[in-house]
């Protein structure tokens, strides 16, 4: 891969932190192997890029995983022939990566469910849409690919019911709004999103729910899926969801990460046709911290 430097001043390792997915030790590791040139010579991480310097290097390989069946709990709500609907633990990754070879939910899945669709391949098969690794909630999960397509084209035109409840930081002014501004991946840290004219439409609704003066309970519904659409937005307009590392400040509620949870699904069922609704309880933590704030109003 080849990259041309358009600002100049910053080390080489952060610069080509900055401009792929390799976080700035992984981008001084390559740099160590000789796998990173500048302007065809090797450099060292502390050589300060020039504007119009070509970097090159080798993309590392991606490593071959083997996902098994694992027998994890899983909380199955509902299931038939075409579809499962699944209530994931906060803290459980949704589907294997070289990082969480194990003790994904695709890992419980292929345990509990005997038919997954294909579509998405052995990487995460059934699975249609995400939430975050320590977001809880429910998640609709495909058996076939007829199946899949039809709840993805769902999705994919906006109708499918998507709504989560956050404890998130500060009182907001208005009891309702829309939350209307682009996400694309920030360009001051590669490992976040951010609003930026650059990035995709993305449209969050609120509702406030209850009031703690220093926190409010909401009530989220999105309109598209973006990643980590809600966290970037509510850290947008001032009131960051509570707990979370990435976007939130550091003193926060004391959880298991940020208080969010995917409490409503809803959708077509892709071969009766009948519109499905499904709700699931936030996790313990979310609502024993719900009755601290209860209890100090």
């Amino acid at each position: 891969m080849e990259l041309i430097i358009k600002e100049g001043g910053a080390r080489l390792d952060k610069a080509l932190a900055d401009l792929t997915e390799l976080s700035r030790s992984q981008a001084n590791e390559e740099i160590k192997k000789g796998t990173v040139l500048v302007n065809g010579k090797a450099a060292k991480a502390k050589y300060a890029v020039k504007v119009g310097d070509v970097i090159s290097y080798q993309v590392p390989e991606e490593e071959i995983l083997e996902y098994k069946a694992e027998d994890i709990p899983l909380d199955i709500i509902y299931e038939d022939e075409d579809v499962a609907v699944v209530n994931k633990p906060q803290g459980m990754v949704v589907h294997p990566s070289a990082g969480h070879p194990s003790g994904t939910l695709v890992n419980a899945l292929m345990y509990h469910v005997k038919d997954l669709s294909s579509i998405n391949g052995v990487v995460r098969p059934g699975i249609v849409h995400r939430i975050d690794k320590d977001t809880s909630g429910l998640l609709m999960i495909a058996k076939n690919d007829t199946a899949h397509n039809a709840l993805a084209a769902e999705l994919k035109d906006k109708k499918s019911l998507r709504k989560y409840i956050a404890i998130v930081h500060g009182n907001l002014p208005n009891d309702r709004g829309m939350i209307e501004a682009p996400i694309g991946r920030s360009e001051k840290d590669r490992k976040k999103q951010a609003v930026t004219a650059k990035g995709k439409e993305a449209v969050t609704r609120f509702q406030v729910l209850e009031r703690f003066g220093d926190y409010t309970l909401v009530e989220l519904t999105l309109e598209t899926g973006r990643t980590h659409q809600i966290r970037v937005h509510m850290a947008y307009i001032g009131h960051p969801v509570a707990g979370d590392p990435a976007y939130g400040p550091r003193k926060t509620l004391k959880g298991e990460g940020q208080f969010l949870h995917a409490q409503t699904l809803g959708f077509t069922h892709p071969s009766t046709g009948e519109e499905m609704a499904f709700t699931a309880p936030a996790p313990a933590i979310f609502q024993e911290i719900l009755e601290k704030l209860r209890q100090k109003n």
